[in-house]
């Protein structure tokens, strides 16, 4: 689905059915470097158990058009606008990666349009090394392989990709690679200082009204669980409900553990109650 916003036209996958305002909505973003898909098979189901989906592409990337955004409190003001451009109340929101940082930067700017936020792989600060900065401004393939690599926990992930042929690192570093062909100049950078220079996650953590779950990867080498724990911490110190689901995986969950993943997501979202 197209929709405008800001002038601009935005894609936003709807999990293969037609997007419904009137059904609770579900809000998907993807991390640096990525888009929609890294959400196919959440975002499906949800589509096909009561919800009406939004798998965004963001500004710049892929499907939305340019230019890409430079910091997540753009981002976050972005997806209200989306909202607006939908007429979209409320929703629960899911976000990955920098898209986490996103959907908390959303819900702390806006705290009456979300139900639930899911933080799935999550950090703050999301603290992005000078040497991999470089090299996203600089020698982009270099960046997608690095993150490829450090995003898996193994190289085979199975029983959640059982199929000969079927390559999780591959399959990831083709959409990267895509991402980058088909996005703006050094738009991982843009991506990865969008996250390095967030510095508002642990005040805006106190702003957040609706409850929050942090899903987190045991093996994650490029978000470890501890460095979520500023943010639960945070969220509880504030009196805000927040809950940690750490799954056997890497960075790259929604592929390694599709099916746990989505688990804790659909009982997260369908929980009663959804605000203070």
């Amino acid at each position: 689905m197209i929709v405008e916003v800001h002038g601009k036209p935005v894609y936003a996958y709807t999990g293969g059915q037609p997007f419904d305002r009137t059904r609770p909505v579900a809000v998907f973003v993807h991390g640096a470097e990525h888009d929609h898909s890294v959400w196919g098979l959440q975002s499906r189901y949800f589509a096909n158990h009561g919800f009406g989906v939004l798998a965004v592409d963001l500004p710049g990337h892929v499907r939305s058009a340019g230019p890409a955004l430079a910091s997540i409190g753009g981002l976050a003001d972005w997806l209200a606008a989306l909202f607006d451009a939908l007429q979209v109340p409320r929703a629960f929101v899911a976000g990955h990666s920098m898209g986490s940082l996103v959907a908390l930067e959303f819900a702390a700017r806006h705290p009456q349009r979300a139900t639930r936020i899911a933080l799935v792989a999550t950090a703050f600060p999301m603290t992005v090394s000078p040497a991999l900065l470089d090299a996203a401004r600089e020698r982009e393939p270099d960046a997608i392989a690095l993150v490829n690599q450090w995003s898996h926990s193994t190289l085979a992930a199975k029983p959640s990709s059982p199929g000969p042929g079927f390559w999780l690192r591959g399959v990831n570093q083709r959409l990267m690679e895509r991402v980058s062909a088909r996005g703006e100049p050094q738009l991982f950078h843009t991506d990865f200082a969008a996250c390095n220079d967030y510095a508002d996650g642990l005040a805006s953590a106190a702003k957040v009204q609706c409850p929050v779950r942090l899903i987190v990867g045991r093996r994650d080498a490029m978000t470890p669980p501890r460095a979520a724990r500023a943010l639960s911490d945070a969220f509880a110190a504030a009196g805000v409900p927040v809950d940690t689901v750490t799954l056997d995986a890497g960075h790259a969950l929604m592929t390694e553990q599709p099916d746990a993943t989505l688990d804790a997501l659909y009982a997260f979202a369908t929980e009663r109650g959804n605000a203070r």
